[in-house]
């Protein structure tokens, strides 16, 4: 599958995962970066490589012949349902979008607008959703007769985060996801007993405040917001900007996914799948990254609309060809 000229990226928005996906371009050399396009003066952003060229995002439309996979680095609350349509009538595309619940209309809306044009887009890869689902997927149809359990964390949740960026009133926040123990301990038991999300989670939320900001409003809009923090035991600390920087700027986050279940009816299989990360965007951008390849290929094969995760092959992310696959890794 090795080709001759380089996949052509480029990036929208320059927040972490931007960032991220810059870092990882210089891992995979059977890309090129051609561009990097943001909401912001364009002057005012540096790259990591100071010859890649940084476009304001109206330039997008002009740049069709340039691009073979356009990487969205918005965020799922409200920057990737607009920009995920939109850029889907234009463009191959993978995105990170994290909203669970809103997955199914979201893959909608993508492929109303990618199928008609000829695009390939790609939905919600990452590592939850993305290697997680993945995981899932392949416990239950291992062990079909059994129970499957995902826990999140320790650690910083970039989309919980922004989220809580969004609330009118907060100036700063990051948001920490924490397993309880307990509930970790009883999946890995393979007793089959149900773990409801407020008995498997806790959420912490160190948030900084606008001048003149109410706390308890502030904090009623956050532990009531669905999809995010209505569902956990949340806790909302108020700290100052000083204690934001200095105790707060790491992005480490993992998780695991458990899948306990019987072969038959004393025989306990368990399937457990980790990751420990010392940062979340650095590793969710090089996600997103092997993907744009397995686009890119899907597109050449004709493969039009939205997909997610579930719908590639794992050998289309790899830089290796089928062959050396079989050859190397079966």
């Amino acid at each position: 599958m090795n080709t001759t000229e380089p996949i052509r990226i480029a990036i929208v928005g320059h927040g972490n995962l931007g960032r991220g996906v810059e870092a990882a371009m210089k891992h995979n050399h059977d890309m090129r970066l051609t561009g990097i396009y943001t909401r912001r003066p364009p002057a005012r952003l540096k790259p990591l490589n100071p010859e890649t060229p940084v476009f304001a995002i109206e330039e997008l439309d002009q740049h069709t012949d340039r691009i073979d996979v356009l990487i969205l680095c918005g965020g799922s609350r409200q920057d990737l349902p607009q920009q995920g349509p939109k850029y889907a009538t234009l463009f191959n595309t993978v995105d990170s979008f994290d909203t669970h619940a809103r997955i199914p209309d979201y893959f909608s809306a993508v492929d109303a607008a990618a199928k008609p044009n000829a695009k390939t887009a790609l939905i919600s890869a990452g590592w939850d959703p993305g290697m997680f689902s993945i995981n899932r997927v392949l416990g239950e149809a291992l062990l079909p007769n059994g129970e499957t359990h995902t826990f999140w964390g320790d650690g910083l949740s970039q989309g919980h985060s922004d989220a809580l960026r969004r609330v009118p009133g907060v100036a700063g926040a990051v948001q920490y996801t924490r397993p309880v123990p307990a509930a970790v301990e009883q999946a890995r038991s393979g007793l089959r007993l149900p773990l409801t999300t407020r008995e498997k989670h806790r959420r912490d939320c160190f948030v900084v405040l606008d001048e003149g900001a109410d706390p308890e409003i502030v904090r009623q809009a956050i532990v009531t917001m669905e999809h995010y923090f209505v569902d956990y035991d949340t806790i909302v600390n108020f700290i100052s900007a000083e204690e934001l920087a200095r105790d707060h700027s790491a992005m480490p986050h993992g998780g695991f996914v458990i899948r306990s279940g019987h072969t038959s009816e004393n025989i306990t299989q368990t399937i457990e799948y980790s990751l420990k990360l010392e940062s979340n965007p650095e590793f969710t951008s090089s996600i997103l990254v092997a993907y744009a390849r397995a686009v890119h290929r899907l597109h050449a094969m004709g493969q039009y609309g939205a997909k997610t995760v579930f719908d590639v092959p794992p050998g289309l992310l790899s830089v290796k060809s089928a062959e050396q696959l079989r050859a190397d890794y079966l």
